[in-house]
């Protein structure tokens, strides 16, 4: 009975630890090839005129469009060039279909875009002591909340919820944190506990206890 528990508990280890860098070295060699399809044409240009290996004249492109992004990075900051492309992209670019949900989805990845929510917050939408992970989207003049509480593992589908501010309680707690919370279905969310029960003494005695053993 030991051998085998040895035995299985051996394998999964070694799974455990070669599975996650097979999975890397797959998804780095994918987009490795789809970058080098998107610039093949731009190789094929190098290589009529110098004779190099493919890989290394694919890495050449590489840098050479790196370059001009940084160039068009520098550029886009003086007055001139940013008037341009404002000019560019609210005359024609802001027209084609999908570009603007394009840009925001790249800027969202890139941190240059603020998320669509200002803070985090433990709501209280049913009439018990039921907490859940939300967002707070927008803050109204008559002091209600409008609140999107995800569901697990998908940040883009949840429910929206009108509060009154006596259900909503708000966490000093990054809202990154609390996405990757919501997308490992719970897993971390102690610190967003430990967070409510520092701010707001109301917290149910089960939960306490929660988080004390989490901690």
């Amino acid at each position: 009975m030991q051998i085998k528990n040895f035995i299985r508990t051996s394998l999964l280890g070694g799974v455990v630890v070669i599975l996650p860098v097979a999975i890397f070295i797959l998804v780095f060699r994918w987009l490795f090839g789809f970058v080098t399809d998107l610039i093949q044409p731009i190789t094929n240009l190098l290589l009529d005129y110098f004779p190099l290996p493919e890989v290394f004249a694919d890495f050449v492109v590489m840098v050479t469009i790196l370059a001009i992004c940084f160039m068009v990075g520098i550029l886009v900051k003086t007055r001139v060039g940013n008037f341009i492309h404002r000019g560019l992209e609210n005359r024609i670019l802001a027209v084609a279909p999908g570009y603007t949900m394009i840009k925001e989805t790249v800027m969202q990845f890139f941190g240059q875009s603020k998320s669509p929510f200002s803070s985090v917050a433990l709501v209280r939408p049913l009439e018990n002591d039921t907490l859940m992970t939300g967002f707070i989207t927008e803050y109204h003049k008559n002091g209600t909340f409008t609140v999107f509480v995800p569901f697990g593992l998908n940040m883009t589908a949840g429910h929206i919820y009108h509060m009154n501010p006596d259900r909503v309680f708000e966490v000093d707690i990054p809202v990154e944190k609390a996405i990757r919370s919501v997308l490992s279905c719970g897993a971390g969310s102690a610190a967003i506990l430990k967070a409510y029960l520092k701010e707001h003494q109301t917290i149910p005695i089960d939960i306490k206890t929660d988080v004390k053993k989490a901690q």
